[in-house]
């Protein structure tokens, strides 16, 4: 028997959204005739996205909860009440053989009632440090797929396996095509070039400090493909009119985009570092602060932390920015080294090996 119904949950982000989409569409490629049914936060993205996807999604009346005493953390209970009962009704309609969450709000109601209905689960954890969601859910939960070693910290080790994250299939033959991708984009061949990634919605610090250093990366032979987010596009389109400077809002060609580049500079959500290793070129990661529990800098210091990437912390930009871009822009031993090792950290197979667990689940 080969039509499965495949129940997966996730949200919030696009680092989120994109690993439960991809372990979808693994599941289909080898169980064609399977039923799907995704289940997120209602007014979040991954009710656009998952239905871009070709999967039909539920929306729960969820969100997270907030630092701060807020009239948002007062709903908390409520909502969570109610996306219980939700997902305990969706559970009973659509009698799923397994359950899948890959981060997010929604996935915590959603997976506590296919666990009290005995449906065999698996959360996919994307960071070096878990959120809150997936460590409640970790007790219950049949496997735990990481991405990062040492989370026996969080979850119970015998029901941890290291997969890695799932990433974008056009990502992994990007090698030997920087020619064919610097023409892509309409580059010149005699200068650097620097990708600026700041994530889909953007990331305002990383835009300042790009701003602030158009001179200084002119003075230096750099050319930019600075993707800005949806977000900053219109602050930031102007700077198009300047030479050898391209502001996107975003990227469709992603595996072009990496081919292209020298140095990249990136935030350090967990799906971008796991793509970062794949693409294995120099990065500056400059996390951001903002994210629950300071994931990034978890994230980028891991990497760092094998001599694999270069981090500066937000707070640090005006003082090292400069000096540390400089020393890795004029040594080409340093920027071999950074990509030897980022790429030792790569898991290719992912999306494979996640779905290979499923698999256990459904034999089961």
């Amino acid at each position: 028997m080969s039509n499965y119904k495949i129940i997966i949950s996730g949200g919030g982000t696009g680092g989120h959204i994109y690993p439960a989409i991809a372990i979808a569409d693994e599941i289909k490629s080898r169980y064609p005739e399977s039923e799907f049914l995704f289940v997120g936060a209602y007014d979040r993205m991954e009710m656009d996205k998952v239905p871009q996807a070709g999967y039909t999604i539920e929306g729960l009346w969820i969100s997270g909860l907030q630092r701060k005493l807020t009239l948002k953390n007062l709903m908390f209970p409520f909502k969570l009440i109610v996306s219980l009962l939700r997902s305990r009704k969706i559970i009973k309609t659509f009698q799923p053989d397994v359950a899948i969450g890959t981060g997010g709000f929604a996935s915590g109601p959603l997976l506590h009632a296919a666990n009290s209905k005995g449906i065999p689960t698996l959360i996919q954890e994307q960071n070096s440090f878990p959120g809150i969601t997936n460590k409640l859910l970790s007790k219950k939960a049949d496997t735990i797929c990481v991405a990062y070693e040492g989370l026996e910290k969080y979850f119970p080790k015998e029901k941890i396996v290291l997969t890695g994250n799932p990433i974008r299939k056009d990502l992994l033959n990007i090698e030997g095509k920087q020619i064919e991708a610097k023409d892509t984009f309409v580059l010149k061949h005699n200068m650097h070039t620097l990708l600026v990634l700041g994530g889909s919605l953007g990331a305002r610090r990383v835009n300042q400090l790009i701003e602030e250093k158009l001179e200084f990366f002119a003075e230096n032979n750099v050319q930019l493909i600075w993707q800005c987010g949806k977000l900053y596009y219109e602050q930031y389109k102007g700077c198009n009119s300047l030479d050898n400077v391209q502001v996107h809002a975003f990227l469709n060609e992603m595996d072009m985009a990496y081919a292209a580049a020298d140095i990249i500079i990136s935030r350090a959500g967990a799906s971008s570092v796991s793509e970062l290793c794949v693409a294995a070129k120099p990065v500056i990661f400059i996390p951001s602060p903002n994210v629950a529990e300071d994931h990034q800098t978890k994230n980028a210091k891991a990497v760092a932390d094998k001599k694999a990437a270069i981090l500066i912390k937000e707070s640090e930009l005006n003082d090292q920015f400069e000096s540390e871009f400089l020393a890795l822009l004029n040594s080409e031993e340093k920027q071999k080294e950074l990509s030897t090792n980022i790429k030792t950290l790569a898991l290719v197979n992912a999306t494979s090996s996640i779905v290979n667990e499923v698999e256990k689940l459904l034999k089961k």
